[in-house]
């Protein structure tokens, strides 16, 4: 029953890296490699929305970031129109939804932190011209304009820049998303927010203590927003007992977000890290190896194991509108009134 309710759900993934996997390839090579090595998976796996975040390399920052940004969306126009009878690149509502009616896989551009951009806001235009609708702007650290949520014992709230970023953003019609960014920053997000926000992955601090988790209280405030709060599958965020990393554990987040901002507001955003971080090049990669509890998850290493997720959700005994709604309809929802 779990498949088969999974294979005709819309099922969304709010965050998977594979983009610098593909883009650590030669460039005649990003087409085929995406068609060999991940589009197998994306439909093993059920997936109808994918977002691609962009993920600029420290060995880029900070010189380098602009073009590294600008080589990752060359790479995912690329593949995109190297592999049109199975994804479509999308801008806004009308196009995932033709998408999908094509049998395509909706591809959404995202970026996450926005190195390439920094305090030069008036980038964010020229970013959403390239087809980019949604975009972080803290990782783990200090950005020109925010503080991610690894800082945040300095209570830092967005700088002048980071206010003027969501601003444009919001005029521009990208979502703007608080996964990584600091405590204080989302207080101040959610202060000055007038459309709905995201998270594309993240958990509910109240299950697990990380920095990289959202209280309540920030779930809540994403929820107001009219936004959804996508659930992390990165073992290190759902739990620190290595021994119960399970789609079952997934689906506890999933509750828990649940029964704070209702279901409307919950998603998935998977993250899955293992396969990425093994196949770019050094330094992101040096310090993996293959015993690494942080991402190390049995069945979901890659978005083949999706359906494990819908049959976790059916066992649990959720009603199967709410699972739908989970699965994708939340985010297809929010990209088709907000986005663009």
């Amino acid at each position: 029953m779990s498949l088969e309710l999974h294979r005709r759900s819309v099922v969304a993934d709010a965050h998977n890296d594979l983009l610098m996997a593909v883009a650590a390839r030669p460039p005649q090579r990003w087409g085929s490699f995406f068609r060999q090595r991940w589009l197998p998976q994306l439909r093993d796996g059920g997936i109808d929305i994918q977002v691609l975040p962009v993920f600029i390399d420290d060995q880029y920052r900070p010189e380098g970031a602009l073009r590294q940004t600008l080589r990752m969306l060359e790479c995912a126009h690329i593949l995109a129109e190297h592999n049109a009878d199975d994804v479509a690149l999308c801008l806004n509502g009308a196009d995932i939804d033709a998408a999908l009616a094509q049998g395509r896989i909706a591809l959404v551009l995202a970026l996450e932190s926005a190195p390439g951009v920094d305090a030069s806001v008036e980038l964010f235009s020229t970013l959403f011209r390239l087809g980019v609708r949604v975009a972080s702007i803290a990782h783990w650290g200090r950005t020109p304009l925010a503080d991610g949520s690894r800082e945040d014992a300095t209570r830092s709230r967005l700088t002048a820049p980071g206010v003027e970023a969501l601003r444009e953003m919001e005029r521009l019609g990208m979502l703007f998303d608080i996964s990584h960014l600091g405590a204080s920053g989302v207080a101040h997000v959610l202060e000055l927010a007038t459309r709905p926000l995201i998270a594309t992955h993240s958990n509910a601090r109240a299950l697990r203590d990380h920095h990289r988790n959202l209280t309540d209280d920030q779930i809540r405030g994403v929820a107001a927003t009219g936004g959804v709060v996508c659930v992390n599958f990165v073992p290190d965020f759902l739990t620190d007992d290595q021994k119960k990393v399970s789609a079952d554990r997934i689906v506890d987040h999933i509750e828990h977000v649940v029964a704070v901002a209702g279901v409307d507001h919950v998603g998935l955003g998977s993250d899955f890290v293992r396969e990425v971080m093994t196949d770019v090049t050094p330094p992101c990669c040096e310090s993996l190896d293959d015993e690494d509890p942080m991402f190390d998850f049995p069945g979901l290493e890659g978005p083949a194991g999706m359906p494990l997720v819908t049959e976790a959700l059916v066992q649990r005994g959720l009603a199967e509108d709410d699972i739908l709604k989970i699965l994708g309809g939340n985010m297809q929802r929010l990209m088709s009134k907000h986005m663009g």
